[in-house]
């Protein structure tokens, strides 16, 4: 993260469309800007780290293609061509479009051991990676739905 002349952030973000990574502002609100801007559940969701519940999520078996982004700030995240089954209810990925795009934090909440990803532009929750995914990555991104945009190729 860089910090601007006029006091803002930026952060390195790999863009699907142009298969370049730039320096983006960080995008930041206030929670009542943020609940004006999300429905209920992604508010819950992606600002309050909540979780919807497994099978629920409109992308859990999805199977068009596209790329998701952030439903906070539109960062592309997640191809569809990395999505896979896992058979969590949830969508579940193999890697993210870029590893610029995401960070990850050790999450103890609930006394669990977990990694939680976030958007690196707005900081939204978007769920938790684990070590029990497909090769060649081994790893299985679990993504709440609510914190995701489909951006289909059609």
């Amino acid at each position: 993260m860089e910090q601007t002349a006029d006091g803002t952030h930026s952060v390195p973000i790999f863009s699907v469309a142009t298969g370049r990574i730039d320096m983006v502002e960080m995008v930041v609100h206030t929670d009542a800007e943020w609940q004006r801007l999300l429905t209920e559940d992604q508010f819950r969701v992606a600002r309050k780290k909540g979780t919807e519940p497994a099978g629920t999520g409109i992308y859990a078996h999805c199977e068009a293609k596209g790329i998701y982004t952030c439903v906070c700030c539109g960062t592309d995240l997640f191809s569809s061509a990395k999505k896979f089954e896992s058979g969590t209810g949830w969508p579940s990925f193999s890697a993210p479009v870029a590893e610029t795009n995401v960070h990850r934090v050790q999450d103890t909440s609930f006394g669990m051991n977990r990694t939680e990803v976030l958007c690196s532009r707005c900081n939204a929750h978007l769920g938790h990676v684990f070590d029990d995914g497909p090769a060649p990555t081994h790893q299985r991104y679990c993504m709440n739905s609510a914190s995701l945009r489909l951006v289909r190729d059609d």
